[in-house]
């Protein structure tokens, strides 16, 4: 109980924030509870304040008010415009993770906490920090190894920023669980889960050890590729709060002007960046994904160098082949077969005539027919196809998404380098070598060796699978003679039970949206 009005708290203060700033959160929906409805009408004069700005601008303004962990959450919701709508997720992108850096004694004592010894045995020099963020910020730092000095950059995570993401966690969960309940057409959505995915992202991110391995696994991967470049991780200097990396000397990717003054391509930077995008999510089902261009350099032998890596996307096999089959049946206008991959990947329930869906498919494409190259967007062309297949079931599959969305902000910086750039000639031959390394024989032999692989664990598995099953059978005899009953007064018994259920859910809902009301004019007249 004290844990829910905690939460309340919590939410009614961030409630106000939104309110002054002129955010409606709630949606005019007939479907919504009365106690919700109520709390939102009473809240209106509380929307008085700023009014400056789209509806977008105004919530970005919010979260930025609200601190950290909005902040990150605004961030994740933008990858989401099946939750909030299109418009207000391209604001969302512009939200920018900037807050003032906290003191150099604090970063010292993490540097001495984690590592185990003072900066200065550490480090040749440690300067102030140069970028500060809601999770951590970047100190420029120098070591010498050898006689030679090197320079490195050290991230270090804000102090006590855990237990602050925690209690934000906590009130999120509360209230996604409470969209749940209350609106049933939510649901879909997945509320909770939304939140579950921001948590487990966060949890990565406030782990260093997890972003350092991120980078290892992405360098391998990235080793032989002309063009790309990642920084390698200085283990020794590194811990859960506490990342150090080479130092990255080049010239940031949105400096168009130095750029052209260094000599440098830019349609060749903008081809070699989606090109080897598409390489590391297809080839490799590893990719970055916060690929803005603060975080894109050009080294002075002309290649991308990626920082921040706190974001990493993954597609298994079965999802790249999918992206390549719905690229390729939009290409070549062939609808029915990109209708019948979302099918056959279990994307779609089977219950929908795929005659329908490519209907609905065909109307995404066709447009893009009276469109010159240059005009079409692969990722926004992915977008609409995920808003199409929520008409059709299809659950909302995370890691899909996120591709999309980075694929969205690749094309932007892409076509910011090269405004002429050909996304579908850019893309081509990255799809045909893969599908071509895919379909091959070695391909196929490497297929069934996985396969193989596979049925070899479950053969090894079926002792254990047995004595499941005698035991589930010898658990389902002994119901079956002490009587398990589902007659009339069985029914009966749980129908009231769930009444009992469902009515003490409403006035829980109806003390929920009180207290909202009262601990937000208590907040207001406060303020």
């Amino acid at each position: 109980m004290a844990n829910a009005l905690t939460n309340i708290y919590r939410l009614a203060n961030a409630g106000w924030v939104f309110a002054r700033h002129g955010v409606r959160l709630l949606p005019d929906d007939p479907e919504l509870p009365a106690p919700i409805k109520f709390f939102r009408f009473i809240t209106v004069p509380l929307r008085l304040g700023q009014k400056s700005g789209s509806h977008g601008q105004r919530l970005v303004r919010a979260l930025t008010k609200l601190g950290p962990s909005y902040i990150k959450l605004g961030q994740f919701l933008a990858t989401r415009d099946d939750l909030i709508g299109q418009e207000n997720a391209q604001d969302l992108a512009m939200l920018q993770d900037r807050l003032p850096p906290f003191s150099m004694n604090a970063a010292r004592r993490t540097v001495k906490e984690e590592l185990g010894a003072d900066v200065t045995a550490l480090f040749t020099t440690f300067d102030e920090p140069i970028a500060a963020a809601s999770i951590a910020q970047v100190h420029k730092a120098t070591i010498t190894k050898d006689g030679n000095v090197r320079p490195v950059a050290v991230k270090i995570l804000r102090p006590d920023v855990e237990n602050r993401f925690r209690k934000d966690l906590s009130s999120f969960f509360f209230a996604a669980r409470m969209i749940e309940r209350v609106h049933p057409s939510s649901r879909r959505l997945k509320p909770v889960a939304v939140v579950e995915t921001l948590a487990h992202s966060v949890e990565i991110e406030m782990d260093l050890r997890m972003e350092a391995a991120a980078i290892s696994e992405f360098r391998e991967n990235v080793a032989n590729d002309s063009g790309f470049r990642v920084p390698d991780v200085d283990w020794q200097r590194s811990s859960k709060r506490v990342l150090t990396l080479d130092w990255v000397n080049g010239i940031a990717l949105s400096a168009h002007s130095e750029l052209r003054k260094a000599g440098f391509d830019l349609k060749l930077l903008a081809c070699n960046l989606v090109q080897l995008f598409l390489k590391h999510a297809m080839r490799d089902g590893f990719f970055h994904a916060d690929m803005h261009p603060g975080n894109l350099f050009v080294d002075d032998q002309g290649n991308i160098v990626a920082v921040d890596f706190g974001i990493m996307g993954r597609l298994g096999l079965k999802e790249r082949h999918f992206l390549a089959e719905i690229l390729h049946g939009f290409i070549t206008r062939d609808y029915r077969r990109v209708a019948q991959v979302h099918f056959d990947a279990g994307y779609v329930p089977y219950h929908h005539p795929t005659e329908k869906f490519a209907q609905a498919l065909r109307a995404i494409g066709e447009p893009l027919m009276d469109k010159t190259a240059e005009e079409i967007s692969m990722g926004r062309l992915l977008g609409q196809l995920f808003q199409v297949t929520e008409m059709f079931d299809m659950e909302t599959r995370p890691e899909l998404i996120l591709l999309q969305k980075t694929m969205v902000v690749v094309e932007g910086v892409g076509r910011t380098l090269d405004p002429n750039l050909n996304i579908w000639t850019t893309a081509e031959p990255i799809v045909r070598e893969w599908m071509e390394a895919e379909l091959s024989p070695e391909g196929r032999l490497q297929e069934a060796a996985d396969g193989a692989a596979s049925l070899g664990k479950l053969v090894g598995d079926i002792p254990a699978l047995l004595l499941r099953a005698e035991r589930t059978a010898n658990f389902l005899s002994e119901m079956a003679a002490d009587g398990v009953r589902l007659d009339s007064q069985t029914i009966e018994q749980l129908a009231i039970e769930q009444s009992k259920q469902n009515r003490f859910s409403r006035i829980g809902v109806w003390i929920i949206a009180v207290a909202l009301v009262v601990i937000a004019a208590q907040i207001y007249f406060h303020n």
